[in-house]
C-alpha cells in the first residue's frame, strides 16, 4: 500500500524521468524486435509525449514547441552534435572517402534541390506566403541523422541492404546538416532585416571556421589518443566516452566563435576517424550509437507533449494535409530519381534513398534558429512541426516495410552493376 502525501502533485520533471526511464527499458529490451516492425523508437517516444500531453491525459503540461523554441533549439544542437559524431565514426575513413563523390553531389545538388521543392510546396498553401515558404524550404531540406540512423543501422538493415545505400543515406545525413546553415541564412535575408552580403559573409565564417575548427581538433584528439594508448596512459573506461566529449568540445568552442558547431563536430568526427587508434574507433562509434539512440527519447517525449495544436488549427487542416504530403512525396524522391545516373544508383537504390530521406531533429533546430532570428512565426514554426511529426510517423511505420520490399526487389533482380560511375 503506498502511501499518499496530503496535497502532493506530480512534479513534471519527475513524470518526465519516470517515463522515459521506462520507455528506454522498453527500447533496450524490444531493440531488436522494434527493427522488424512498423513503429521506430522515436515514433514511440512522440506517441508517448502525446498521450502524457494536454492533448489526451495532461499529465504534463509544458509551454508549446512555438513558446519555448529557445530550450529546444539547445536540445536539439546537443542531439545533433551527438548523432553527427556517431556518422562520422560509423565507417573506417577508407569507405567514407570512397563515397566522397557522390555524397559532395547529394549535398551540394540534392539539398539545394530539396530546399527549393519544398519551398514550391509550401507556396501552393493558401495560407503559407513566400517569405515563409523561402524558410520552410531551408529549415526542412537537410536529411536528419538521428532519424536516418533507424534506417542505416541495426542487423535487421546491414542483412538487407548493401553497405553502400547505407553508407550513402548515413554520410549525407551527417553532412548536409551543417551545410544546411547557408540556405537558412539565405532565407532569413529573404524574410528579415539580413543583407544578402551579411548572409555570404558570414556563411563563409561559419562554414570555413567550422571545418577548420573541427579539423583541427580532431586530427589532435586522435594523435593525442594514439600516443597515450601507445603509452599505455589511457584506460578503456575514459577511451569509450573520448569522442563523446570531443563532440561537447567542439561544440561549445564553436559556439564561443559563432561557427557553425554541428558541421564542426562531424568535420572532428570524421578527421579523429582519419588519424586515430582504428580499435578505439570501432568502440566510439559503437558507444556514440548507444548513446544516440537514447537521447532521442527525451526530445520526442518533449515535442510530443509541446505540439502547437493552436497553430496547426490555424494553418487548417486542408492546407496541412497538401503541405505533408506535398513535402513528403515531392521533396526528395523526384530529385534522387533526376540524379540517379549521375550518383550512381540502380532505381530501386534511387527509390529507396529518395523517399527515406526523414525530416526531424536536424529541421527542428533550423526552425527554432529561424525564429531565434527574426522572432517567432507561428505560420512557419506550425508548418514546419506538423511537417517534422508528419515524417517521424511516416518514415518510422514505413522503414521496415521499405527494407523488405527492397530486399525483394534485390532478390528478383541481382544483377551486380549499377548505371553510371560507381565507387569501390
Amino acid at each position: 500500500m503506498g502511501v499518499r502525501v496530503p496535497g502532493h502533485t506530480p512534479r513534471m520533471p519527475d513524470v518526465l524521468l519516470a517515463s522515459v526511464g521506462a520507455l528506454a527499458v522498453l527500447v533496450a529490451i524490444l531493440s531488436a524486435r522494434l527493427q522488424r516492425v512498423p513503429l521506430s523508437a522515436p515514433l514511440l517516444a512522440l506517441l508517448t509525449g502525446v498521450v502524457l500531453g494536454p492533448a489526451v491525459t495532461g499529465v504534463i503540461d509544458p509551454p508549446t514547441v512555438v513558446e519555448a523554441h529557445e530550450e529546444v533549439h539547445e536540445a536539439s544542437r546537443l542531439l545533433l552534435a551527438v548523432s553527427v559524431m556517431a556518422v562520422a565514426l560509423r565507417y573506417p575513413f577508407r569507405e567514407v572517402r570512397a563515397r566522397a563523390r557522390t555524397v559532395a553531389l547529394l549535398v551540394l545538388v540534392a539539398m539545394v534541390g530539396m530546399a527549393a521543392s519544398t519551398t514550391a510546396v509550401a507556396v501552393a498553401v493558401p495560407t503559407i506566403g513566400l517569405a515563409a515558404a523561402f524558410l520552410l524550404g531551408a529549415a526542412l531540406c537537410p536529411t536528419d541523422p538521428v532519424l536516418a540512423s533507424g534506417v542505416a543501422t541495426g542487423e535487421f538493415t546491414e542483412h538487407r541492404l548493401p553497405a553502400r545505400t547505407r553508407q550513402l543515406l548515413s554520410l549525407e545525413s551527417g553532412a548536409n546538416d551543417g551545410l544546411a546553415l547557408p540556405l537558412v541564412l539565405a532565407a532569413v535575408a529573404v524574410a528579415g532585416p539580413l543583407s544578402g552580403s551579411a548572409a555570404v559573409a558570414e556563411s563563409v565564417w561559419q562554414v570555413l571556421g567550422g571545418v577548420l575548427l573541427g579539423g583541427l581538433t580532431g586530427v589532435a584528439g586522435g594523435r593525442l589518443l594514439r600516443v597515450a594508448e601507445h603509452r599505455r596512459e589511457v584506460e578503456s573506461g575514459p577511451a569509450l566516452v573520448y569522442t563523446l566529449l570531443l563532440a561537447l568540445f567542439v561544440l561549445g568552442v564553436a559556439g564561443l566563435l559563432h561557427l557553425n558547431g554541428v558541421l564542426a563536430v562531424f568535420a572532428a568526427g570524421l578527421a579523429f576517424n582519419a588519424t586515430g587508434p582504428a580499435a578505439e574507433r570501432a568502440e566510439e562509434a559503437r558507444i556514440d550509437e548507444t548513446v544516440n539512440t537514447f537521447l532521442i527519447l527525451p526530445l520526442f517525449v518533449m515535442l510530443g507533449a509541446m505540439l502547437p495544436r493552436e497553430e496547426w488549427a490555424e494553418l487548417g487542416w486542408g492546407n496541412g494535409l497538401l503541405l505533408v504530403v506535398g513535402v513528403l512525396l515531392l521533396r526528395r524522391l523526384p530529385i534522387l530519381l533526376l540524379l540517379a545516373r549521375p550518383l550512381g544508383l540502380r532505381p530501386r537504390d534511387a527509390v529507396f534513398l529518395g523517399w527515406f530521406g526523414p525530416m526531424g531533429v536536424s529541421a527542428l533546430f533550423y526552425l527554432c534558429a529561424e525564429a531565434h532570428r527574426l522572432g517567432v512565426d507561428p505560420v512557419v514554426m506550425g508548418a514546419g512541426t506538423l511537417v517534422v511529426v508528419a515524417s517521424t510517423a511516416v518514415h518510422g511505420i514505413t522503414t521496415a516495410p521499405g527494407v523488405l520490399l527492397y530486399r525483394r526487389a534485390a532478390l528478383r533482380s541481382p544483377e551486380p552493376g549499377a548505371r553510371g560511375p560507381r565507387s569501390p
